[in-house]
């Protein structure tokens, strides 16, 4: 049994589609396009399964027979097909599930972010080392040279800043690594889907960077790594809990299977299966491809959790985790992507470049509305809560120039303004109409995780929040009906910047953290800045 079909979604349940009339099939034709819209580019197909979710099967020239069909379905799209897996259910009948991708005429590539977790030395640069290269690493980190940014992380093997990759599938779902090609940009050509990992650090001292990947790139999925040798242990406790509270999916792979025996590693597997169920996450131990695959489409309930079983030298595992990215769904759904791109413009800058014969270069994350060449935006806060002209010269997604940024999707703008030294990481662009409120106070809701008892959470508390792509200090300024807060506490609290104003979007999920305490939050309400305020 599967779930009952649902009307929306990209997931369509077929019986069977044995020789259909003209008018039977130019309904079908229009029902993919639908699916292929409501997956933004990816829809599955379920043969030989009824809507209630009954998988009944087909035999062998009723499934031929359907095959063919969704291959006319998709010729007339454009579309490609992929045979994800076949089945048998009973007495030679057998179900089918088919992927179909057609990236849509207003996206370049089927796009996904992944941020990787996990304490220092489980091997998360090596991972991805291998992973976007295509070659298995030699058991000494050659793989993870690539990632590292500075020659300090290439001495230590310890990543302390942000580094992105990116991996593509093509349309037929084969992966497309720096083993075939040279540049991002042939890799951004020859794929359909791509997956951006955003490398983050392992290591206590670097949290504050870390945690700034979590809320400034707004990552679809973690991967949380954890070595076979020592389990769920050090950082990765916290990285856990900080993703669980800001309900991002977590995926669990456990690394370095080749270096330790069946009873370690049976241990480690019960470990972190009983930490997940603690967390309310069902763990699902990826053994197969049928595995992975189910996976992929149960993700986003956000109550399964797999846990991949990898070696980045012998290569164990790694072609199940290539399945699953390759079938792994966008977290949002066509509609509400349609209802960002239709309000005004919000752009995170997170980095800023000065780029030789370019000028002043700003990535970041696009959260709504649409960013277009030559636009002309609004960029700030500065340190008076001033806004100044900034006008979009070219874009880049991927490396690769485009015409066009739309809502969830990450970028790099050049941008022509009179003031770059005001631009910085946690300004933002915005439409002139839509101006956000820039303040040095802010409301929100707030629940902490885990709190240092000699130092309760009080009025003039100073901390470090973290929201969006704003990282600074912050005084408490205010608690409502108590005095103190302490572990698994929840409250309305009233926080002040420390430096300058920042613009903070109601609804939006926050992080705070001082030494031992942790907690999260939601922004409820930004108040203006004061004449006294600006005038500091």
């Amino acid at each position: 049994m599967l779930p009952p079909e649902d009307a929306e979604g990209n997931v369509e349940y077929k019986l069977k589609l044995v020789d259909p009339s003209d008018s039977r099939f130019e309904h079908l034709v229009t029902q993919m396009k639908w699916r292929l819209r409501e997956g933004q580019g990816e829809a599955i197909y379920e043969i030989g399964v009824e809507d209630c979710g009954t998988v009944v099967g087909l035999n062998a020239r009723e499934l031929t027979a359907s095959l063919r069909t969704i291959d006319r379905m998709a010729e007339k799209l454009e579309a490609d097909v992929t045979i994800l897996r076949q089945k048998p259910v009973r007495d030679n009948l057998t179900a089918a599930q088919i992927l179909v991708r057609k990236v849509p005429d207003d996206q370049q590539t089927i796009e996904l972010r992944i941020a990787v977790l996990g304490n220092v030395d489980a091997g998360k640069s090596t991972l991805l080392g291998v992973l976007t290269q295509g070659d298995l690493d030699n058991g000494r980190g050659r793989a993870r040279l690539n990632l590292f940014r500075h020659l300090h992380e290439i001495q230590t093997g310890h990543t302390s800043s942000i580094s992105r990759e990116i991996l593509g599938f093509n349309s037929n779902g084969q992966p497309q690594t720096y083993k075939h090609f040279r540049t991002a940009e042939e890799i951004c050509d020859n794929s359909s889907k791509i997956i951006t990992f955003i490398d983050l650090a392992g290591h206590q001292k670097f949290l504050k960077t870390t945690l700034f990947g979590l809320t400034g790139h707004s990552p679809h999925y973690v991967i949380l790594l954890v070595p076979a040798v020592s389990g769920l242990t050090g950082t990765a406790l916290d990285h856990l809990a900080l993703v669980q509270a800001l309900q991002v999916p977590v995926i669990v792979v456990v690394n370095k299977v080749d270096t330790v025996s069946k009873n370690r590693m049976l241990a480690t597997l019960a470990q972190v299966e009983q930490l997940l169920k603690e967390c309310r996450k069902i763990p699902m131990e990826i053994l197969n491809q049928d595995d992975a695959l189910t996976a992929a489409q149960s993700l986003h309930s956000g109550t399964v959790c797999p846990i991949f079983m990898t070696s980045c030298v012998t290569g164990i595992g790694l072609n199940l985790l290539y399945a699953f990215l390759n079938v792994l769904p966008t977290r949002h759904t066509v509609k509400e992507r349609e209802c960002l791109m239709q309000l005004s413009t919000f752009f995170q800058i997170d980095e800023t470049f000065d780029v030789p014969d370019v000028g002043l270069v700003a990535g970041g994350l696009l959260t709504q509305g649409l960013i277009r060449e030559g636009d002309v935006l609004l960029a700030g806060p500065d340190s008076c809560g001033d806004f100044q002209r900034a006008r979009v010269t070219s874009l880049q997604r991927n490396r690769v120039p485009c015409r066009m940024v739309r809502a969830g999707e990450s970028a790099t703008l050049a941008l022509e303004v009179t003031r770059p030294q005001a631009i910085r990481k946690g300004t933002v662009l915005c439409s002139p109409s839509g101006r956000p409120v820039a303040g040095m106070l802010f409301q929100a809701q707030i629940r902490i995780l885990c709190c240092d008892d000699d130092d309760p959470f009080r009025v003039g508390y100073h901390t470090t929040v973290q929201v969006g792509n704003v990282q600074q200090g912050a005084v408490v300024a205010g608690i409502r009906g108590r005095a103190e807060m302490f572990a698994d506490d929840t409250g309305l609290i009233l926080f002040r910047f420390a430096r300058h104003p920042e613009c903070a979007s109601p609804g939006t999920r926050f992080v705070f953290h001082k030494g031992a305490t942790r907690g999260i939050g939601i922004v409820k309400k930004v108040y203006p800045l004061t004449p006294q305020e600006a005038n500091v």
